[in-house]
């Protein structure tokens, strides 16, 4: 009987044992549980809770209101309008291909469409699928929302030019950013990485993105566990672009480009007594309503192959020879190194012989005797092919830098052009050639290397005017605050050398002989002082000089001559100066004065032409411009 007694004594001692143990281990898992649950729970909830936060709540910047541009009155040149839209995310949507599919069924979506949006979108990063939709579109993406998870309706903003092509070239548009537009840039604004966020690729759009963009705001959202926005739980504001205003007055932009019409040209207006823009338009040109939208390849392809170059800002990228302009730059070096004076005369046979070789005078039969005025008043090519030889072409270089030619005008546009005015240093270190006297000959009347664009005319013919460097600007305000008007220390110049310049100038437009004669202006408050161009883009050689030459308008359009004017007003109290280039345009006095003459009184009166005030025979030209006109401004 003892034997079965110390067997279940034992058996006893075992299961208490294992009891024991058991029990321990329990209670150390316990004790390991209750810890880490403490851990989880108590010191690391704050940590946790945020985790949990995350996953519920989503945090987006919100783009600001870009900035307004308006012109000198306050008119608004580009604004914002309400853009219906819809974005998508990956994370809520799964099957993204699905959820495009089902949603090119209720808007428009292209087989593009549908490549870009799987290419760029993101786990929680909206990927906007198409905008600009339809009240219509919009409501019924918003009713079928339970059948397009990731999908969600949104409205922002989008650029507007109310006035289409009258600013295409000043402020130009905006597009979404490119790879190009990061490259290079050191910690950029997270705005520019929200996919088809929008900045300025041209004109003031660019130049002054910085100020324009203003800074993101954010938003709290919440989200259910397929990524659905259930509700904006905080929202905090971004800081609105600050608003530009310029100097240009929009009606007057407006009748600059109906005037230039179809031709290819440029021109600018500008207050000579602070340097601002008035207007400054360039034709043709182009709606960049179509590049905010996203312009089709036909409709670029069209603007690309148009030889009239509408893309182009002929304003400030078009540098074209200034022909019989720089006879004003010429004069006034060579009275300023005391070359010559007002009574300074030089004889025109209708050549200059050099060498064996003749420069022509435009005047085939010659001028005859010729004084500085009288020379400025019929554009005689002799007496300056003379003068500049006394002079030089250092010094006439010099003269063009002071006069506003040869450099580039800070301004807010794109692909400013510097022009060129030559020197023999330049010649040598582009060339390797030496500087020779014909070269010298061709410089006096703006042939040859000269080059100039319409802005830089226009400061010349300003500056001229106003005895002073006055700055051109195209930005008047900031914000609201006015911008100070740069200082224009005067030329230097003797009073009495400008003020002879200035009389050719008059004589050119209000003497019968004077080249410009057929537009001035016949009403004495606004009377108006020139100069005409005419440059030609063709070699006429000795053998078609013999036989004759071929008028313009027996040649194809692009080798006609370009046709220039420069002007200001009035005469005894200027105001306002022009400058006009039309391409291919044959003759300055034929096809560029009459646009500077009926530019000026429309700034200078404030008012549209009356036909009346014009000769018979061109109020049928006046009668249409004012008709297009009424048709682009029905109000």
């Amino acid at each position: 009987m003892r034997r079965p007694t110390r067997d279940a004594e034992d058996s006893a001692r075992r299961i208490n044992r294992r009891g024991l143990f058991m029990g321990g281990c329990m209670a150390a898992t316990m004790a390991v549980l209750a810890g880490r649950m403490r851990y989880l729970g108590v010191d690391q909830s704050d940590e946790f809770s945020l985790l949990a936060e995350q996953n519920r709540v989503n945090i987006q910047l919100v783009p600001p209101a870009r900035g307004l541009i308006l012109d000198r009155n306050g008119k608004l040149i580009a604004g914002n309008e309400q853009n219906y839209r819809v974005v998508i995310t990956r994370e809520g949507a799964g099957d993204v291909q699905l959820v495009l599919d089902r949603l090119s069924h209720l808007i428009p979506l292209t087989q593009s469409d549908m490549t870009r949006v799987l290419k760029d979108v993101a786990s929680f990063v909206p990927i906007p699928v198409a905008d600009r939709l339809t009240w219509e579109q919009f409501s019924r993406i918003s009713l079928n929302a339970p059948a397009l998870p990731g999908v969600t309706p949104d409205v922002g903003l989008s650029r507007l030019y109310p006035r289409d092509t009258d600013f295409a070239h000043v402020v130009g548009y905006v597009g979404p950013v490119s790879d190009g537009d990061l490259a290079g840039v050191e910690n950029p604004d997270p705005l520019l990485h929200i996919p088809k966020f929008q900045i300025g690729k041209i004109g003031v759009e660019k130049w002054e993105e910085d100020i324009l963009r203003g800074s993101a705001g954010d938003r709290k959202i919440e989200v259910n566990h397929v990524g659905r926005v259930m509700r904006e739980l905080d929202r905090t504001e971004g800081k609105a672009g600050a608003d530009l205003t310029l100097t240009i007055d929009a009606d007057v932009q407006n009748f600059l480009q109906v005037r230039l019409g179809d031709q290819s040209a440029a021109i600018v207006v500008m207050d000579v007594q602070n340097g601002d823009i008035i207007g400054a338009a360039s034709a043709p040109s182009f709606d960049p309503n179509l590049f905010v939208r996203g312009i089709s390849s036909g409709n670029y392809g069209v603007l690309m192959e148009n030889d009239h170059r509408p893309l182009a800002n002929k304003v400030v990228q078009g540098a074209y020879p200034p022909g019989s302009t720089f006879k004003i730059i010429t004069a006034l070096s060579a009275l300023a190194d005391g070359k010559i004076d007002v009574d300074t005369t030089v004889s025109c046979p209708g050549y200059l012989d050099y060498g064996g070789r003749k420069f022509h005078c435009w005047k085939s039969g010659g001028h005859g005797k010729m004084d500085l005025i009288h020379a400025l008043q019929q554009s005689c090519d002799v007496y300056f092919y003379d003068v500049a030889q006394r002079v030089g072409i250092d010094k006439i270089a010099e003269m063009g830098k002071i006069m506003g030619l040869g450099q580039r005008h800070d301004l807010p546009m794109s692909a400013i052009a510097e022009g060129n005015l030559p020197t023999k240093e330049w010649k040598q270190a582009h060339y390797k050639q030496d500087w020779r006297i014909g070269d010298t000959i061709n410089a006096a009347i703006g042939q040859g290397y000269v080059l100039a664009t319409p802005l830089q005319l226009a400061v010349m013919a300003a500056r001229l005017a106003s005895g002073r460097q006055v700055v051109p600007r195209v930005i008047r305000a900031i914000g609201g605050q006015e911008i100070p008007v740069p200082d224009a220390p005067p030329l230097g110049m003797e009073t009495s050398q400008l003020e002879a310049v200035r009389e050719g100038m008059n004589q050119v437009v209000n003497n019968q002989r004077g080249t410009g004669y057929a537009s001035r202006i016949v009403n004495a408050s606004y009377t108006m002082a020139g100069k005409s161009g005419t440059s030609q883009v063709r070699n006429i050689s000795a053998a078609e000089r013999e036989t004759g030459v071929v008028g313009n308008a027996d040649l194809p359009w692009k080798q006609r001559d370009h046709a220039l004017f420069v002007a200001f007003a009035p005469v005894d109290a200027p105001r306002y100066a022009v400058a006009v280039v039309v391409e291919h345009g044959s003759g300055g006095s034929t096809a560029a004065a009459p646009i500077a003459r009926d530019v000026l009184l429309r700034v200078l009166t404030g008012a549209l032409p009356d036909p009346a005030d014009y000769p018979a025979n061109q109020r049928s030209r006046i009668e249409t411009m004012l008709k297009e006109l009424r048709l682009r401004n029905p109000d």
